[in-house]
């Protein structure tokens, strides 16, 4: 395996950036939405690249954009075209796919903004002509597909409410769908539908609403919440406002079954944050996994992972359509990786639960109740799974990367007028980030490899490429395991070998002193760059390819967002 790895990285070494495909030019596929495909299943039929030739892997071409910021766009290819989304300005650039030459950018003047989570777009939604994305100060923008400019655009909501646009929309049959952001700010959270040719506003779906107390569940799969219902019940009522401000963000890409027309979305924490003593409830439909009519935006079912969420456990994860095994047959089924550390797994016409499975972090009971003095929760708030998952149907294994990342909790954050977060959390010392696989017929945990460990969250994804699993391990490497069991074939440490052209002399030397200490301690030794988006896969011109966006020697005065891309070796 090291000479494999050592192997790939000489070719990069070598002169492979920019390097010319000998390939013929056939039918290729394509990147088209943020999940792949309207499944979101992240897997890609392959081509080329395979377990048995993987560790030749070479870089392809890279791009460098002008912005330096967190980077959690995952690019979208349709045809020969690549579209990235920068979060530092918000801006989109069209990349010729096969080479990496810019074809045009768009960056806009944002307006007034309020962000609760940073400066991020996670990319764009293509459909015929257009290109569609969203920005943090809450508009909906069509762009023309081949020169970048603007078709239309619309308000989606006030900014100044703490409602801004991270996700990378969805667009289906000439309608496009955007969730919404903020939900540590008091937004009241949604899902909306336009119409692509115009920008017509279709229909919105309130995520919150009067009501949203619900049964007041005292467990879920039949673990405790430990709630205090006497209490909730009689505060209910000189609450019985606080929808107005209660979260239920909509951050991640939602998938679609085409046939039934169903939009299914997985929906964020309640607010105020950390507080459920103040919002008594199950505070319905946070924390879901929510069916709407693609057409009409009205709700077929949910099911509630976490009732009156005590921990900020988003259903962040997109969710992902997939045919699982049943005491009736195979059945069509839908499946999110909660931040619970549990893979949710409901029936996809009624929401029924069909299973949980089996946890796949550390866990130290989810739904413990944290006292006003604090606790200590596990996973914590940024442990679980956060980032999108992949499916190999094949296998029938989901591969999601995961993080135990045990945290503080403290519920008291001095006034909390017109502050919807409502508390603190703070980081443990331990840390450990894994790509898992989990079979979604039995809900056992498959296999486990762990990435770098450390204090981190994972907030890249995986890519499913035929017998492999591409992972972005979020200190600076992208990394290829064996779908059947995890071995890891390849890895390219992206931080370590890219100061060539981005690094002044001393970073240079500081690079290659990190090499060093990498080489005699057998695993990196510091972060010189974050990757936090998924991989991608895609074929173009006859050649396959592996792309991941990532920041660059994050917090130096070079450095940058760049798109890497990766394939095998050119023939000659």
């Amino acid at each position: 395996m090291k000479f494999t790895i050592a192997l790939a990285l000489a070719c990069g070494a070598l002169g492979f950036w920019g390097a010319k495909s000998g390939a013929t030019a056939g039918h290729s596929y394509e990147w088209r939405t943020y999940g792949f495909d309207f499944t979101n299943a992240r897997h890609a039929p392959s081509r080329q690249i395979n377990r048995g030739n993987v560790g030749l892997l070479a870089p392809a071409w890279r791009y460098l954009t002008s912005t330096h910021g967190r980077m959690e766009s995952s690019p979208v290819v349709a045809g020969d075209t690549m579209y990235v989304t920068s979060g530092a300005d918000n801006g989109v650039e069209a990349l010729d796919a096969a080479n990496g030459t810019l074809k045009w950018a768009f960056t806009p003047t944002l307006g007034v903004t309020e962000l609760c989570c940073g400066h991020i777009n996670r990319g764009v939604a293509v459909e015929g002509s257009k290109v569609f994305y969203a920005t943090l100060d809450a508009r909906l923008i069509a762009l023309d597909a081949r020169t970048g400019h603007v078709i239309w655009q619309r308000q989606i909501d006030d900014p100044r409410s703490g409602l801004s646009e991270t996700m990378a929309p969805l667009v289906w049959s000439g309608i496009v769908f955007i969730g919404s952001s903020g939900g540590e700010l008091g937004i009241r959270g949604s899902v909306s539908a336009y119409r692509a040719r115009d920008g017509s506003l279709l229909w919105r779906w309130w995520s919150v609403s009067p009501g949203w107390e619900g049964r007041y569940v005292s467990s879920v799969h039949g673990v405790s919440l430990h709630r205090d219902i006497a209490t909730e019940k009689r505060d209910a009522k000189s609450r019985r406002d606080a929808w107005r401000h209660g979260g239920g963000p909509v951050w991640m890409t939602p998938a679609l079954d085409e046939r039934t027309a169903t939009l299914y979305v997985s929906t964020g924490n309640p607010s105020p944050d950390y507080r459920p003593d103040l919002r008594p409830g199950d505070n319905l439909y946070t924390d879901s996994i929510v069916a709407l009519d693609a057409r009409t935006g009205k709700m077929r079912w949910y099911y509630q992972e976490t009732p009156h969420d005590p921990g900020d456990h988003d259903a962040a994860s997109p969710p992902v359509l997939l045919d699982v095994r049943s005491p009736g047959g195979r059945m069509a089924a839908v499946a999110e990786a909660g931040k619970t550390g549990w893979l949710y797994i409901v029936n996809r016409r009624d929401g029924s639960l069909i299973r949980v499975s089996q946890n796949f972090v550390p866990q130290d009971d989810v739904y413990v109740h944290v006292p006003l003095t604090g606790a200590t929760v596990r996973p914590g708030t940024l442990g679980g799974a956060i980032a999108p998952i992949s499916y190999d149907a094949d296998l029938h294994l989901a591969f999601i990367e995961a993080t135990d990342l045990p945290q503080w909790i403290n519920p008291t954050r001095g006034d909390l007028a017109g502050d919807y977060e409502g508390g603190q959390v703070g980081q443990s010392v331990r840390g450990d980030n894994f790509v898992v696989a989990v079979n979604v017929d039995t809900g056992k945990v498959a296999w486990r490899q762990q990435l770098t460990g450390g204090h981190n969250w994972m907030l890249g994804g995986s890519a499913s490429l035929g017998d492999l699993v591409f992972a972005s391990d979020p200190f600076g490497a992208l990394e290829a395991l064996d779908a059947r069991d995890g071995t890891l074939l390849w890895r390219y440490e992206i931080g370590a070998n890219s100061g060539d052209v981005l690094a002044t002399f001393s970073e240079k030397i500081h690079d290659f002193l990190a090499r060093i200490k990498r080489a005699l301690l057998g695993r990196p030794a510091s972060t010189s760059a974050y990757v936090s988006a998924p991989p991608i896969c895609y074929e173009v011109g006859g050649r396959e390819f592996v792309a991941v966006t990532a920041d660059v020697a994050p917090g130096r005065r070079s450095g940058g967002d760049a798109i890497f891309t990766f394939a095998l070796p050119a023939q000659r």
